[in-house]
């Protein structure tokens, strides 16, 4: 269990942050709660950028994030993730209007980034969970912000978070040497991609939807795999 340890500070922090933002619901002014929402929109594009700086290979990222969409797109992926979200609502919340918008954005962007994706290997591999906590703490003042705005639905993104972080700690603590340094930028840079439309979609610039792009990850680690079996390794 302790490979787990940072996924579930992670969780709980979220879930302080949330419930913090709920009780301070009515405390905090509309005015301000929408520019600490802005704040949070900018935050998150400059995340993004950062990290998709960090690819060493577009072309492999472009190419899975075509076919990704495609295969998500097909699937409807966002529609299937707050179809769950308003079933949620119905037996949790029937009473809370944005209980859907809150948990599907506040579970994209909690679920895609690099600090998700090396923190949760971190702790599988060297037992070290100081990314996942750290994560945690800024995922903790998000959601504050987050359940002020959105309401409880929040405060269940932690569920698909720890399914995410402890499956990625789990394949990469079986499947050690498969996670190579060009691998990580490359998940790393299709996750800035991805959270640079979260962004977008959190300053209502233009409506993303998100989950649709995620199965390009899966493409991401087969290409980059097959590129470092057939042509790096020559």
């Amino acid at each position: 269990m302790m490979i787990y340890f940072g996924s579930i500070v992670n969780a709980g922090l979220i879930v302080i942050g949330a419930v913090l933002g709920l009780l301070l619901k009515k405390a905090i002014p509309e005015r301000l709660q929408e520019i600490l929402f802005q704040c949070c929109g900018l935050i998150t594009l400059f995340l993004g950028f950062s990290m998709a700086s960090e690819m060493k290979n577009m072309i492999i990222v472009v190419l899975s994030l075509m076919v990704g969409t495609i295969v998500g797109e097909y699937f409807s992926l966002e529609d299937k993730l707050e179809t769950f979200g308003n079933k949620l609502k119905s037996r949790l919340a029937n009473n809370e209007k944005s209980f859907t918008q809150g948990f599907v954005i506040a579970t994209m962007l909690y679920c895609i980034g690099s600090m998700s994706i090396i923190g949760a290997m971190d702790g599988a591999l060297r037992n070290n969970h100081s990314i996942l906590i750290t994560k945690g703490i800024l995922d903790g003042f998000m959601s504050i912000v987050f359940a002020s705005t959105y309401g409880i639905g929040v405060l269940f993104s932690i569920f698909p978070l720890l399914l995410y972080q402890c499956g990625i700690t789990t394949i990469a603590y079986f499947l050690e040497n498969f996670f190579t340094d060009f691998l990580i930028s490359q998940l790393t840079g299709l996750g800035g991609i991805l959270i640079l439309g979260l962004g977008i979609s959190l300053l209502k610039l233009k409506n993303i939807k998100v989950m649709n792009f995620t199965p390009s990850f899966i493409f991401v680690v087969l290409f980059s795999w097959c590129y470092e079996l057939l042509w790096m390794n020559r």
